[in-house]
């Protein structure tokens, strides 16, 4: 079996584009704002004309990873491509409006599954590998890294996107309401980590505290769910000629580690 490394990362957040616009103290910088959101992508396309906020923001987060990456939309088309897409929050937005619209129909329904922003962002880039679905927040988006190297060690895969997303401004009341379950300023995010064959080793198991990239990503960014650990990755930059990197994500009291490290 090989292994593996992280190639490149795409980040937005209600911030702006990439690890550069993220301020250095999220807290101060919300100055009370209890969410900070994204705008809604600008997309061409006839076939985006219904999608959702976060299907929007799935598909931008990809192709911001691509650019950032210097690297071509073919090289993702077919089935040598895994996608793992995690999120805590992001269906929340379209389940919401479509209870409460007056006119939601059958049209609208599909957009209320978690699967509708893995959906549109395999039709867009032609993804035909293996998929998979993970419910959750930061520990999820550790455990979705986990599964992308275990599809890339296993030969399942020539690479694999591992993509969250997560949205709150149209549900930003019912956060209020349960305001101590959730940190602030919650930050709406997308992010797409692109993994290949590669050196490194990974080792995954439970952390009792939080690993340095976890915190930092906090501080930098607020709360960002199944986003922290993707934005963590991508502030990773000097850790990876350091040594290992290791990466921790906490939701709901479970806290799940993944550690790359020359083999």
């Amino acid at each position: 079996m090989s292994g593996t490394r992280v190639a490149t990362v795409g980040v937005l957040t209600g911030w702006g584009a990439g690890t550069a616009a993220l301020p250095a103290d999220a807290g101060a910088a919300a100055s009370g704002r209890a969410v900070i959101p994204m705008p809604r992508p600008a997309l061409d396309g006839e076939r985006f004309r219904r999608a959702t906020r976060e299907c929007l923001a799935g598909i931008a987060a990809v192709e911001t990873m691509l650019r950032d990456g210097g690297i071509g939309r073919d090289v993702l088309r077919g089935p040598g491509t895994a996608l793992v897409y995690v999120t805590a929050a992001a269906y929340g937005a379209s389940n919401r409006a479509f209870v409460e619209a007056p006119g939601a129909g059958t049209l609208h329904f599909p957009y209320t599954a978690p699967s509708a922003v893995p959906a549109e962002v395999a039709i867009e880039f032609g993804l035909a590998g293996p998929y998979a679905i993970l419910i959750g927040g930061a520990a999820a988006a550790v455990d979705a890294l986990w599964q992308a190297t275990l599809l890339l060690e296993r030969g399942r895969c020539e690479r694999a996107l591992v993509l969250a997303v997560e949205t709150f401004a149209e549900c930003a009341d019912l956060y209020a309401r349960g305001r101590w379950l959730a940190g602030r300023p919650l930050v709406e995010a997308a992010a797409c980590a692109l993994l290949t064959p590669g050196a490194l080793r990974t080792r995954y198991g439970a952390a009792a505290s939080a690993a340095r990239l976890e915190s930092l990503a906090r501080r930098r960014a607020g709360e960002t769910f199944a986003c922290a650990p993707l934005l963590a990755l991508a502030l990773a930059e000097d850790d990876w000629a350091r040594g290992p990197v290791a990466l921790t994500g906490e939701w709901r009291g479970r806290r799940a580690a993944l550690t790359w490290a020359a083999s």
